[in-house]
């Protein structure tokens, strides 16, 4: 959707990040708003949680290799006044080296389970490995895009950024010389502007 209908986009070498699911459940001790020192604060603990682990990617992250680590999800089915005994966090990891990778994995785990416990609870940790980075074949896609310059016309063959979205077509690209490349969908005239996930 960020290309015009008409247009194709392509990169070579490294395009798409890997993705990864984590999910974190933080436990405590449920209780009223009122009495903080009679709970252990899931909905403080998550908190804190999530902020320490910007600093994952903002500081112990080379910064040459992009990585994002977003939490989209926060679930504590308390109330104004009532603390709950679990929080819920739903976030992903994403970056374009396997080493990284790896090792992002423990800072997660180590990071989200030691706040938890300085701070009196539990944290769970569940990350699901998900798709590797996009690599396209530097060859293959020169090939593709002069094609495509043949039958579309240069105007309409676009360079497109690396992207920390992150696509299954990733496997095939780990197996084989691959060339992934954009089709543009978008079309103002029609109200087709909206971009991937958009409500």
């Amino acid at each position: 959707p960020e290309l015009e209908a008409g247009k194709v986009g392509f990169r070579g070498g490294m395009y798409m990040a890997s993705t990864d699911e984590i999910y974190l459940s933080v436990h405590g001790k449920g209780g009223h708003g009122a009495m903080p020192h009679q709970a252990i604060d899931t909905v403080f603990i998550a908190s804190q949680i999530v902020v320490s682990l910007q600093q994952i990617v903002s500081r112990r992250a080379n910064p040459t290799t992009p990585s994002v680590l977003t939490f989209g999800k926060i679930e504590g089915l308390g109330a104004t006044n009532v603390i709950p005994a679990q929080v819920k966090l739903e976030g992903t990891f994403r970056t374009f080296d396997e080493n990284w990778r790896k090792e992002a994995h423990e800072l997660i785990r180590e990071q989200a389970e030691g706040i938890a416990k300085t701070l009196g609870g539990k944290c769970e940790v569940r990350i699901e490995h998900g798709y590797p980075f996009l690599v396209n074949d530097e060859l293959m896609t020169a090939r593709a895009k002069q094609a495509a310059i043949i039958y579309l016309g240069s105007d309409n063959v676009i360079d497109i950024p690396i992207r920390m979205t992150a696509e299954d077509f990733a496997f095939y690209s780990q197996q084989v010389s691959a060339c992934f490349y954009r089709l543009g969908v978008r079309n103002e005239t029609r109200g087709i502007v909206h971009g991937v996930h958009h409500p």
